[in-house]
Parts: structure tokens; sequence; C-alpha cells
């Protein structure tokens, strides 16, 4: 951690890069995932007064937006004083000014709780025979999504074809957040897939999703972002097709998205 002191003798741009690398420092420190080495070790003051120090610098920058210097002076005076909100305050601020957005795995999210308390595991709830078949994933993004999902609307399983990316890729793991770790899953062909399921698909030219009658169990077909559902996966959803309508000019839904409103009409059925 640097002494606030000598941020003013940086630059304006080379000050922006450093405070916007200490507040995200500091929000892992507050939320218990810093890395080993970049904790908060700034002895001489206690780690609250340090984050006021840094904002105090930071509201001094010409470029700071009125809005964001009115919301960090609230949070400044705020009580009880809460570090996280002043850290990403200031942080988003800062990587706005600087022209870096941070995207979904960059984000600094406090981690779920683990699946064990006090040495006890705890069973995950699940709906039996409720699973997800994910069709040539490209994005490890959009895969951590649909585990998420799953795992959170109580999908038993997940399968996914061969042409899915690697759901350990850090991108799925992280937009996944520890869902990958609790679900289940496996890579299976289309022939693979667990006989006399109810299979269907999610895909452009089927029965509305308001009409559609779910099953109590099966598998769900969602394709790939680019190309959709393949005619050999269609073929296999022998249950049906379902549709999610839209007004839109481009009528598109990201897949994680579209599988998100699939999931919660599905469970809302049972």
């Amino acid at each position: 951690m640097i002494n606030p002191n000598k941020l003013f003798q940086l630059s304006g741009g080379q000050q922006r890069r450093k405070l916007a690398l200490c507040f995200g420092a500091l929000e892992r420190d507050i939320l218990g995932i810093a890395e080993k080495g970049s904790e908060y070790n700034f002895h001489s003051m206690p780690r609250a007064d340090y984050i006021k120090a840094l904002c105090r610098v930071f509201l001094q920058d010409p470029k700071i937006s009125q809005e964001a210097a009115k919301k960090i002076s609230a949070a400044l005076e705020s009580q009880p004083f809460d570090e996280r909100l002043a850290c990403n305050l200031a942080r988003n601020e800062l990587l706005a000014i600087i022209g870096t957005f941070p995207a979904e795995w960059d984000l600094i999210i406090a981690p779920h709780p683990n699946s064990s308390q006090g040495g006890t595991v705890q069973k995950r709830e699940f709906y039996p025979g409720l699973a997800v078949y994910a069709e040539d994933i490209r994005s490890p993004f959009n895969l951590g999504s649909i585990f998420r999902t799953a795992e959170g609307m109580g999908a038993e399983k997940v399968y996914l074809s061969p042409g899915c990316c690697n759901p350990e890729h850090p991108r799925a793991v992280r937009s996944g957040m520890g869902c990958i770790e609790t679900i289940g899953w496996e890579r299976a062909a289309l022939d693979d897939l667990p006989q006399g399921q109810n299979i269907f698909a999610l895909e452009t030219g089927g029965t509305p999703i308001d009409e559609f009658e779910f099953p109590k169990n099966g598998v769900c077909i969602i394709g790939s972002e680019e190309l959709g559902i393949s005619p050999q996966a269609l073929a296999k959803a022998t249950y049906g097709r379902v549709t999610i309508p839209m007004k839109g000019l481009k009528a598109s839904l990201n897949v994680g998205v579209a599988f998100g409103i699939l999931m919660q009409k599905w469970v809302e059925s049972l």
C-alpha cells in the first residue's frame, strides 16, 4: 500500500492507475479474499482511515464527475463508514476516467458461503430429473452463467457437449460463482443422454413459453451463441420446442439470459 502523501507526487494518469489498484486491493482485503502478500499492511493508520485518505486524494482530481464526487463524499461522511462502498465507488469512477471498464470476471464479488459449515456437509436441494444439455457453448462466461442458473434454480445436472468450452476455465469459474463445484456435470454426446428422458429444445420457431407444457423432469437443450441448436440436437428433442416470444428488431437474447427465463418458467410449472 502506498503512502497517501506520496500520491500527490504522481502525475494524473499514473496517480489514477495507482489509486484504482489500491482500491481494488482494499476491496479484496475487506472481503477476506486478498491474495497472499497483498493484505492491508499500512500499519501507521487503521484501514478505514487509509481508505478515507485515498478518497480525499481522488476527490481533488479535476476529472472526477460531480455526481461521483457527491457520492464518494457522502460515503465518507456516513456513519457507520462503509469501507467497501467507498472503495467501490472510487475504483469504478477511476476506471471510467481511465477508459477501462471491468468485465464480469473482473468484478470484486463476495464469495458465496461454503457448502459445509462446522464440518457438516450441506445437502444441495434440487428437482430430481431436471437437467440441461449445453451444446457447443463457446464462451466461458456464458457457460459459467449457465451453471450458476442451473444450480440456483434447482437443476440436478448439467450435460456438456464435446464442443463446449472447458468449465474449469478461469472466466467460467468466475461467472459460475462456485456453482460448477456444487452441481453435477459431465461431458456427453447427444446419443449418450439418458434413455427415456423428456428431451426438449429452447429454440426459435417453437411453442411460446407461456403455452408450453413443461415436463416434470427431462433435459432442456440450449444451443451455441453463434449457430443455435444443431439439426441433430433438434431431432433428439422429441418432447418439443419452446420459444421465448420477443418484439425487438433484433429479437435476440444472450444464451445465459434465455436459459434463466426458461428455468424460471420450468420451475414455476412444478
